[in-house]
């Protein structure tokens, strides 16, 4: 027989435009929302003898999510370097403790973004079996890029129409999640193309769209370079991850093509690393302020945005979410449309219609923080309860 659970608190965050309620609760059973509402009404409804966890001055929310993480690397000063000198055991232990400490700080769904061998699809299904504890992940396998391109180390060399289909075709068979292509050089790879530099054309990332969608699948497009960008939108990727608009001499936005990824509902996912504000600082303050407000102007003309933090790179640590929450602030964002952003709009550009918001049927990814996030995000970091597929995990 499946138990039931009651979560109460004082502040329950229900969906978006800040819909609330004082004093509620929600009742889950096999990992889904059956009941939510003012707490003495859910009591009345609930049966007797349930499991409960009361939280009567915190708030209850959706739980987070992290749509761009890199659960093979370690965050450490070199993560290439410590990924390529490690086999697969070691990178699998480090993943899966990567994967907890993601759900502790109240992570509950991560998109990763890359890794070798298929070794995130298989955490994937081990947490989603419930034989350890993490966040669900969807998992994109190996990344496709050029020769000795922009991760080439993770084994998804490719040359030619008739090479992207069929790393194409390899991913979906392994079950992946999403497919990841490269479409510009990026800072990791340091004997890569230049973090500006195209790396496909438009007629080859169509190639990669077309085949990912035979198989059902979106695409993910690393994109820092200005003509990575126009090309990935030409092709009509789902999602673009950084969207930086590099250029060999600066910064190049070009303005068409942000009214084009308005126009076909391409999200953007900047990945803003919790160390955004010592980017900035290294990177020069002039300069990340240039980057950084050609994000802003998009967020004011109605791109869509995501919510993600690099985990994994040098410095993107997997127990900050907030911190990376902060750069949406510096954007002009309020904490209602932050905590909006992280939970239900970024599980709506993954295309996830079971999460994101408290309603009854979806899938119990709950988070209870202390005090009341919707007034000030550093509530987020004060974590007394996660629930991930209806199972407590603190």
């Amino acid at each position: 027989m499946e138990t039931e659970t009651l979560i109460s608190a004082g502040l329950v965050v229900v969906g978006p435009h800040e819909r609330r309620l004082s004093d509620g609760a929600v009742l889950v059973r096999g990992g889904v929302i059956t009941d939510v509402g003012p707490r003495a009404e859910v009591e009345a409804r609930a049966p007797a003898g349930l499991a409960r966890h009361d939280h009567p001055d915190g708030t209850l929310l959706p739980g987070l999510i992290d749509a761009h993480v890199h659960l093979a690397l370690d965050a450490g000063p070199d993560p290439v370097t410590a990924l390529r000198e490690a086999d697969d055991a070691t990178v699998a232990k480090g993943m899966a403790d990567r994967a907890h400490a993601l759900l502790d700080s109240g992570v509950t769904t991560v998109r990763d973004l890359g890794d070798r061998n298929g070794l995130a699809v298989r955490l994937r299904d081990t947490i989603a079996a419930g034989r350890l504890p993490g966040p669900r992940i969807l998992a994109s396998g190996t990344p496709v890029t050029g020769p000795g391109g922009h991760c080439w180390f993770l084994g998804g060399e490719v040359s030619g129409a008739d090479a992207i289909r069929d790393l194409v075709r390899r991913n979906a068979e392994l079950s992946v999640d999403v497919i990841k292509v490269m479409a510009t050089g990026g800072g990791i790879t340091k004997e890569g193309p230049p973090i500006w530099s195209a790396q496909f054309t438009a007629e080859e990332l169509r190639v990669v769209v077309t085949e990912a969608a035979r198989a059902g699948l979106s695409v993910a497009a690393h994109a820092h370079g200005t003509e990575g960008i126009r090309a990935a939108v030409e092709a009509g990727v789902t999602t673009i991850e950084h969207c930086t608009w590099i250029d060999q001499d600066g910064f190049r936005l070009i303005d068409d093509v942000v009214d084009e990824i308005v126009a076909k509902g391409i999200h953007v996912c900047p990945a803003a690393s919790p160390d955004w504000r010592g980017f900035a600082q290294r990177f020069g303050a002039e300069r990340a302020e240039t980057m950084f407000s050609g994000l802003r102007s998009m967020r004011e003309r109605g791109v869509s945005l995501m919510t993600g933090t690099d985990a994994g790179v040098s410095r993107a640590v997997f127990d900050d979410f907030v911190s990376s929450l902060e750069f949406f602030a510096h954007l002009g964002c309020t904490p209602p449309e932050i905590v909006d952003l992280a939970t239900r709009r970024t599980a709506e550009a993954l295309g996830l219609t079971e999460t994101g918001t408290l309603t009854p049927g979806h899938r119990a990814d709950l988070l209870v923080v202390r005090g009341d996030p919707l007034r000030d995000l550093q509530a987020l970091r004060d974590v007394r309860l996660v629930m991930a597929a209806g199972r407590v995990h603190r």
